[in-house]
């Protein structure tokens, strides 16, 4: 089956969804540690802004982020913009290791 843009397309959303998922996965753990129920975080709610984790939480967030998708953050790439929702933070594992 020849590569399409569509084709491409669809398997760059499936990796995002994919990714998301397990970021989620990592989110309601650590707010479950919290007391809280992150179960139902949307793609596009900013992670800080929700109260779900707090800033040790991010900490460990990013710190997981880092190790699970073997991707080094500088200071400047912590920012809402690449890492504030769960869809951001899907988008940018790509685009880190250039798959988009």
């Amino acid at each position: 089956m020849p590569l399409t843009a569509e084709s491409i397309a669809a398997e760059i959303k499936a990796r995002i969804v994919a990714i998301a998922a397990e970021i989620k996965a990592r989110i309601v753990a650590i707010a479950a540690e919290l007391g809280d129920d992150a179960s139902e975080l949307g793609p596009d709610e900013i992670i800080p802004a929700t109260g779900l984790i707090d800033s040790a939480g991010l900490l460990d967030l990013i710190a997981w982020y880092e190790k699970t998708y073997q991707i080094p953050l500088t200071q400047a790439e912590i920012n809402i913009d690449n890492l504030g929702t769960l869809a951001r933070m899907a988008h940018f594992v790509l685009l880190k290791k250039g798959l988009v």
